[in-house]
Formats: structure tokens, sequence, C-alpha cells
């Protein structure tokens, strides 16, 4: 159960970085109260797995699915670039990630 909640806390986090974009400095009251809720469901969900999961292992994953997931974001809605030097840093990541699971 600790990884289905760690892949959530994820995800969230990836909703609040993305809904953080679009409150303009929290300028933008449903853009903004989105933020503040998908912050808090991600800590709270990350707090859960890591009752289970180490420290290290569950931080790097919890970040790591927010920042390629913000990655991603940013390139399919926001029309940022996917240069390849930033598609090989993001494929790094997954490796790290994927690295750090069977570590474990």
């Amino acid at each position: 159960m600790a990884w289905i909640y760690l892949l959530i806390a994820g995800v969230l986090e990836v909703v609040w970085a993305y809904g953080m974009k679009l409150s303009e400095g929290f300028t933008r009251p449903l853009a903004s109260a989105v933020t503040v809720a998908a912050m808090l469901g991600s800590v709270v969900l990350l707090a859960l797995a890591m009752r289970s999961l180490p420290l290290g292992t569950a931080y790097a994953i919890w970040t790591g699915i927010g920042a390629v997931g913000a990655f991603a974001l940013g390139i399919f809605m926001l029309g940022e670039a996917a240069s390849p030097q930033r598609l090989l840093a993001a494929g790094l990541i997954v490796l790290g990630l994927i690295l750090m699971k069977t570590a474990q």
C-alpha cells in the first residue's frame, strides 16, 4: 500500500506544481485552492508511505515523479521546449528512480 500512496503523492505533486503555474502567483482563487489542496494531500500521502518505506527512497521517488511529471506537463500543456538535453535529463531521472526502487 505504501507504494500506491507514494505514487498518488507524486501525482499530486505534479498537480500542485501545475496549479501553482496556473494560479499566477496565487492571484487566481480556484487554481490557488487546488494547489494548496494538492500540496496538503501530497505531503500527507508521502508521510503515510514513509511509515514503511525508507526515507531516502520515498523522498527521491516522490520528488522524481514530481520533477518528471511537471517537466512532461510543461511540454504537453504549456508548450515548453523538449530539447534533446532536457529529454535526456528527464530520462536520467527516471533511470535513477528505477534504480532506487530496485535497490531497496
